[in-house]
């Protein structure tokens, strides 16, 4: 009688191990299909679009650098506002944003202070919402930065390869 109630025990013991260990390798086999999201392999040059004006760029992506950063032209604070310019190559579009914060920047040959913005742009198939600081990049070759704090989420650099994901967001989806 006790071999009876022993062998029932371990049939159930190991039927609730095979149930447990077949609902873990379900989970993880679909994970994806659960709501989690897969990363975007992007490049070392990628298009991005500022939303909401539709105005496409060229940009750099750095993993180096901690903020995105924008080529903004002529420059104006105005209290809580900055007012700017694209490059007239980009369409030359005015436009006014309001300071999120300022930040301290150094190089070698000086130290400034950057008004930092909040922008929507589209890079890959998403729409990422990301602060960039404003600063005049007519001395480089791409016009904005996307830096670190626009990647970390849902991006995968490989620096192998070039505008490999264009962009393409459905509308009204911020990360």
């Amino acid at each position: 009688m006790a071999g009876n109630i022993y062998r029932t025990r371990t049939k159930m013991t190991s039927r609730i191990r095979l149930a447990l260990f077949c609902t873990c390798l379900v989970f993880f086999m679909c994970g994806d299909a659960m709501g989690e999201e897969k990363k975007i392999t992007i490049g070392c040059v990628e298009e991005i679009v500022l939303m909401p004006w539709g105005v496409k760029l060229p940009a750099r992506v750095d993993t180096g650098a901690a903020i995105s950063s924008l080529d903004a032209r002529n420059v104006v604070v105005k209290g809580d506002t900055v007012e700017f310019k694209l490059p007239r190559k980009y369409g030359g579009r005015q436009l006014s944003l309001p300071i999120a914060r300022w930040m301290a920047v150094r190089s070698s040959m000086s130290r400034e202070r950057r008004p930092v913005v909040v922008l929507e742009f589209c890079l890959g198939g998403k729409l990422v919402r990301a602060e960039a600081n404003l600063m005049d990049r007519s001395r480089v070759k791409y016009p904005f930065l996307v830096g670190r704090n626009a990647l970390e989420a849902d991006f995968v650099v490989d620096c192998t390869k070039e505008r490999s994901t264009p962009p393409a967001c459905p509308e009204g989806k911020t990360n």
